[in-house]
C-alpha cells in the first residue's frame, strides 16, 4: 500500500493553473484600476472617468470612479497575490456587476466601436471560481491562519459582493 507522500505530487497542476489566473486577471484588473486613478497604461484618467460615470448616472462622479479604480486597484493587487482571497474574489466580483450593468445595454460583445459586457462577465466568474477555489499553493495565504476556503467562505465572499452591488446601486439611486 502507498503512503500518501508517494502519490500526492508535491506541486498540483490546479495550484499552477490558480497561479497564473490569479497573477493575470488580477494584473488586468489592478492596471485597470490605475488608468481610471492616475491616467497610467493609456488610462483616461479619474477626471475622464468621472464625467463618464456621471453620464452613466453615478453622482458624484469623481466619488464613484475614486471607488471603482480603487476597488479595482486594490481587488486586482490581492488577486494576484493570492492575499485575503475571500475579500479579493469579492471585491472582483463586485465591480464587475456594475460594469457589467454599465455596459450591458451596448450589448454582450459590444457595437464594434464601444465594449460591451463580455469582459466584465469573465472578470466576474474568474472572481467568482477563486471564491470557490481558493488561491491554490503558491499566494501569500496559503498556510497562513487566515486562509479561508470553502463553501461557506465562498457563498458569503459571493453574498458579500452582491450586497455591496446591490448598495452601491441603492446610493446611486440616492445621489441622482
Amino acid at each position: 500500500m502507498a503512503d500518501a507522500t508517494t502519490t500526492t505530487p508535491a506541486t498540483h497542476p490546479a495550484d499552477v493553473g490558480l497561479l497564473l489566473l490569479r497573477v493575470v486577471f488580477g494584473g488586468f484588473l489592478a492596471v485597470s484600476g490605475t488608468q481610471k486613478l492616475f491616467g497610467w497604461f493609456q488610462g483616461a484618467g479619474l477626471a475622464a472617468m468621472s464625467h463618464g460615470l456621471e453620464s452613466m448616472g453615478y453622482h458624484p462622479g469623481t466619488f464613484f470612479a475614486m471607488v471603482t479604480g480603487l476597488t479595482e486597484l486594490g481587488g486586482g493587487l490581492l488577486l494576484l497575490l493570492g492575499l485575503f482571497t475571500p475579500l479579493a474574489a469579492a471585491a472582483v466580483l463586485g465591480v464587475m456587476i456594475h460594469a457589467t450593468e454599465t455596459l450591458w445595454s451596448i450589448g454582450f460583445f459590444g457595437n464594434g466601436s464601444e465594449p460591451g459586457a463580455e469582459s466584465p462577465i469573465t472578470f466576474a466568474v474568474v472572481g467568482a471560481v477563486v471564491a470557490f477555489t481558493g488561491a491554490g499553493k503558491f499566494s501569500l495565504d496559503h498556510g497562513r491562519p487566515w486562509r479561508r476556503e470553502g463553501w461557506a467562505w465562498a457563498l458569503g465572499s459571493i453574498a458579500f459582493a452582491v450586497v455591496t452591488a446591490l448598495a452601491t446601486f441603492a446610493l446611486k439611486a440616492i445621489l441622482h
